[in-house]
């Protein structure tokens, strides 16, 4: 048995995912009354990636500031402006796409329950308070930007500790990123029980009624996906961009798509940027700050479903409001939650630019639950691995005016 388990920790994490993948589908075509017995194997690997998310950006964000030398510069800078580009081009490709296949949609109801932000104002104040969360509540709600703050906070305050203290904290990261390593190297079970209970509770059918709205939606991420990205990246680094893209879409993109959550999706990323040999200095803040604010993908949804409600109001909409929702989309992308289905919320937000009654648009919301199987899990690869691509690009971009040599480390 050990024999066999050394023999399948061998195998590379991505075919081991791809397995679990088929097998959780095979199931669920097969014996879809096991759900109880096989689901909760999906559960408790999101969970746990979940629990040790927030510990992993608070130690590693602490010791590498406490650590961090003196005239030792990170691409912080480079990284927020490609977040914000990548961002705002998907706002205005979906807004794009949505006047060249308008699309109207049969309103639904099932979201009666979620209280959507007032305002763009009541989203800037929501981060702002989140800067200054209590550390623990920061802790137990999986509060990123306050996690962040403090981390910062703290680490600052530890440059001036004894090297002990510094040694300390050094092995506390590092027995948190081996932590880590342990939970995604249960990633295959994890996503076999994630797809039997996606195949298995919703199935097919509830979607095919909003069949084109998927293809919009889809469309226009897998276009920012291959398309704008790349060209993104091959501006910065000036090689073929494809090689880089390709892998951050495998190996962070496949578990973002199934966790559904940029959040729990941070220890995944972490470990791939290891994997780069990235600056640790950069990418444990650029990391878990993308999870919150580079939401190309968020962008999208807010702006393909905003302008199918208003299609399906033939209210009329000129060039000026629909740049002015591109812009809309992407500040409140930035501000949509890391975890499953944060994006709908932002929704009523969008529609009030257009004054659609908040009633329509949480109808709108309900929609957005139905094919939130396909919308957030597209949504929430595109946004997790681009958090790698745009911090491994920021590095390499900085590597090649040096003048050094760019490699894509494998």
């Amino acid at each position: 048995m050990k024999h066999l388990i050394l023999k399948w920790n061998n195998v590379s994490l991505v075919k081991r995912i791809l397995v679990g993948l088929i097998v959780g589908t095979i199931l669920a075509l097969t014996m879809p009354n096991a759900a109880s017995g096989i689901t909760i194997f999906g559960s408790l690997f999101v969970g746990a990636l979940k629990a040790v998310a927030p510990i992993l950006v608070l130690f590693l964000v602490m010791n590498a500031i406490a650590k961090h030398r003196s005239g030792h510069q990170t691409n912080m800078k480079s990284i927020i402006i490609l977040y914000a580009i990548s961002t705002f081009l998907a706002g205005l490709i979906a807004v794009v796409a949505s006047f060249i296949f308008p699309i109207t949609l049969t309103l639904t109801t099932g979201a009666e329950g979620v209280t959507p932000p007032e305002g763009i104002l009541a989203v800037i104040e929501t981060l702002l308070f989140n800067i200054v969360d209590n550390p623990v509540d920061a802790l137990l709600n999986a509060n990123y930007i306050g996690i962040l703050t403090w981390a910062i906070v703290l680490g600052i305050a530890l440059k001036n500790a004894s090297e002990s203290t510094k040694n300390t904290l050094d092995n506390f990261s590092d027995a948190v990123s081996q932590v880590v390593k342990w939970v995604i190297n249960i990633a295959p079970i994890g996503i076999m029980g994630l797809v039997f209970d996606a195949i298995a509770t919703n199935g097919l059918s509830t979607l095919l009624e909003y069949g084109k709205l998927i293809v919009i939606l889809v469309g226009c991420m897998l276009f920012i996906a291959f398309v704008v990205n790349p060209i993104i990246v091959f501006i910065y680094i000036r090689k073929n961009p494809y090689p880089l893209v390709l892998k951050c879409l495998k190996e962070s993109g496949i578990t973002a798509f199934f966790t559904r959550s940029s959040a729990a999706n941070i220890p995944v990323n972490m470990s791939l940027c290891e994997k780069l040999d990235l600056d640790e200095d950069t990418y444990s803040v650029s990391i878990p700050l993308g999870a919150t604010i580079n939401m190309a993908g968020a962008a999208v949804t807010i702006a393909v479903l905003t302008l199918a409600t208003v299609h399906t109001l033939g209210i009329e909409v000129d060039m000026a409001t629909a740049l002015m929702l591109s812009i809309l989309a992407a500040v409140s992308a930035a501000g949509a939650s890391g975890v499953a289905g944060g994006s709908l919320l932002l929704i009523p937000l969008a529609c009030n630019l257009f004054g659609i009654p908040n009633e329509i648009a949480m109808q709108v919301v309900g929609v957005g639950l139905i094919i939130g199987v396909i919308q957030d899990s597209c949504e929430t690869a595109l946004n997790s691995s681009s958090d790698v691509l745009f911090t491994a690009t920021a590095e390499y971009a900085k590597n090649r005016k040096e003048g050094k040599e760019v490699i894509i480390n494998s």
